[in-house]
């Protein structure tokens, strides 16, 4: 070699382009490519959440204006508590056992008559004040009727190894409707009253009809029988005997029991002399779900779902406590949007388990028993909220429920340590799901 000549350099490894790096962060869109009945769910999805986001910000302002009582407003959650869990529970049989699209499609329908209801009974010069808890109680039974199919329908449009990215896919389409819907509800509300709020429930409901008519039928499973007291006794008996599915439905009936203020909020605004922050302080925990969701790519490669799980509902807890605590609206409102980056990682691994582990045949039962499970947690915790703000006052109210869920999730993960311990890769419900799961419908 000449002395002149300098020794060739080795060859670097080529560093990751700038697009690469983003792409393993930004939400991964296989799902939406490789599905159109995906595609379809996901859009009805947000245009129905959108409606019914609007109804939920109007229902509780109009009992607050009828009677100016917070328990009367938490009343709304033992309303609904007892259709949730008995139309949940058959929900979820049902879904096992017709197609699961005419559930959803009728069920749609049936939300949307539910709305014209509240839309005539905000038309009167005198509005009543009991159609409103009819209408809450039967809201809550169609919801329980239609969740366990919606959910249910996911793992055959969906393909094996996409749905931890449809999980993260879903929950951006709900917390997009969770942020544009109370912040255009808080200004349709204050400015146009109830009956626009309600008129644009009902138009949504409309327009969702109609796009879940185009999904391909969704027949049960070959040896399905009909719905029965026994079927969802087998679900539930499934449900039991395995400590990490009973674990994630735990840790979130905990969460929201202790910590979900979301019905004092109109108490919270008028405490701070800040009723302009209403609409913010339902949409503030969205933002920060939509961050995580934004920011999602890397839920696909995620094995322990388990800790995310716990993870999230402590997060979730402190931040809620956090809120009750401080006294300045713009503090409330960024401790809102931590408790909703909290909230979000723990139903990703909620998801995510439940969509990994579960058989096909137990899944439509399983949907049910988990819409217990993430629906009837809140229903309590508004009527927890409501009591407690009636006897401690509304701030002390949302901070020791903070506190509350942090010690149970504590004790929870304590008792049930494989939840903690829960790997993809090596879980047997989990691997056989994966060897049995069949190819999704493109």
């Amino acid at each position: 070699m000449s002395p002149l000549q300098k020794p060739a350099k080795a060859a670097e490894p080529p560093k990751p382009r700038a697009s690469a790096r983003l792409a393993a962060v930004l939400p991964d869109l296989s799902p939406w490519r490789s599905s159109r009945d995906f595609r379809l769910l996901w859009g009805q999805g947000l245009i129905t959440y959108f409606g019914s986001v609007m109804a939920l910000i109007a229902l509780p302002l109009q009992i607050k204006e009828l009677t100016g009582s917070p328990l009367a407003v938490g009343a709304m959650g033992a309303v609904e508590l007892v259709p949730l869990v008995v139309f949940g529970l058959y929900g979820g049989a049902l879904a096992d056992a017709v197609d699961r699209r005419k559930v959803i499609a009728l069920t749609e329908a049936g939300l949307g008559l539910l709305a014209v209801v509240l839309l005539v009974n905000a038309m009167l010069p005198q509005p009543l004040l009991w159609p409103l808890y009819v209408v809450a109680g039967c809201v809550a039974g169609l919801a329980g009727l239609q969740r366990p199919a919606l959910d249910s329908l996911l793992v055959r449009i969906v393909p094996h190894d996409q749905l931890a990215a449809a999980a993260a896919l879903n929950a951006l389409r709900w917390q997009a409707g969770a942020i544009l819907g109370p912040a255009a509800a808080g200004l349709v509300v204050a400015y146009g009253g109830n009956v626009p709020a309600y008129g644009t429930t009902v138009v949504c409901f409309v327009v969702s009809v109609a796009m879940c008519l185009r999904l391909a039928p969704a027949p049960p499973a070959e040896n399905a029988g009909r719905p029965s007291l026994r079927g969802i006794a087998e679900g539930a008996a499934y449900a039991w005997s395995r400590p990490v599915l009973l674990g994630t439905y735990a840790v979130d009936l905990a969460a929201m029991f202790f910590a979900f203020p979301n019905t004092i909020f109109p108490f919270l605004a008028h405490e701070l002399d800040a009723e302009w922050s209403l609409g913010l302080m339902y949409a503030a925990g969205s933002v920060g779900s939509l961050l995580v969701s934004l920011t999602s790519g890397w839920v696909s490669r995620t094995r322990r779902h388990g800790l995310l799980v716990v993870f999230g509902a402590a997060v979730w807890g402190l931040a809620i406590a956090a809120a009750g605590w401080t006294g300045n609206v713009w503090l409330v409102l960024v401790c809102l949007g931590v408790a909703g980056a909290g909230d979000m990682l723990s139903g990703l691994g909620r998801s995510t388990i439940w969509n990994q582990t579960i058989p096909e045949e137990l899944r439509g039962r399983l949907a049910g028993i988990e819409v217990l499970s993430y629906s009837v947690g809140p229903q309590l915790g508004q009527v927890r909220a409501g009591a407690m703000a009636g006897w401690t006052g509304v701030r002390p109210a949302i901070w020791t429920g903070g506190l509350a869920c942090v010690a149970s999730v504590g004790l929870l993960a304590v008792a049930l340590p494989r939840l903690l311990t829960y790997d993809a890769r090596t879980d047997e419900d989990a691997v056989r799901r994966a060897a049995g799961s069949a190819p999704a419908q493109a």
